[in-house]
């Protein structure tokens, strides 16, 4: 495991768009399987594909020149420069980034209706969600990391929530009570 933190560096350094794809792709594939075993279901390798395929294919990317994008639009890492990325961020990516995800995910689960997750959800989804002091060549494995974070409560949504964080927390509060004691698996 050591080996990791040591080439990881020069991956990023020689390569850091894979690199930071990858990365983002590994934990917001993370952030479903924490999602299925937080509710207690067991694991759906097909749906932890589609998110990776969603992650890969659009938001590893995404992020990676959007980010990039802000940097060179509104350098530096004065409070206010912060700040405007921010914003920049919420009023811009965010909605591009919520919509790819329930677009992504209904096409790839072949739903008849692929805007209808987008309708009933978006809204709540929006309202929740980057930006820190963290150096540019690491913010997209950066936003990988609060990706896990965030593929876990979008998927926890797009597999029975309505999009806010009160449901994610009552589904986790209805697992708890609704278990059943069941003797261990051989």
């Amino acid at each position: 495991m050591a080996g990791w933190w040591r080439v990881l560096p020069r991956a990023a350094g020689r390569y850091p768009w894979p690199t930071n794809v990858l990365l983002y792709t590994a934990l917001f594939s993370a952030g479903d399987a924490l999602q299925q075993r937080l509710r207690g279901c067991r694991a759906d390798w097909r749906q932890t594909r589609h998110v990776a395929t969603v992650a890969v294919v659009f938001h590893g990317n995404f992020n990676y020149v959007w980010l990039r994008l802000l940097e060179r639009a509104l350098p530096g890492r004065a409070p206010r420069v912060i700040l405007a990325k921010v914003l920049c961020d919420q009023a811009l990516g965010g909605p591009v980034a919520v919509s790819a995800f329930y677009l992504g995910m209904s096409i790839l689960q072949g739903k008849d209706d692929i805007f209808l997750d987008l309708r009933q959800k978006f809204w709540n989804t929006y309202k929740l969600t980057n930006f820190s002091l963290v150096p540019v060549p690491w913010r997209t494995a950066y936003t990988g990391l609060c990706g896990f974070l965030w593929a876990t409560f979008l998927c926890f949504s797009q597999q029975g929530g309505d999009g806010t964080l009160k449901s994610a927390f009552a589904s986790l509060r209805t697992k708890g009570t609704n278990e059943v004691e069941s003797p261990p698996e051989k």
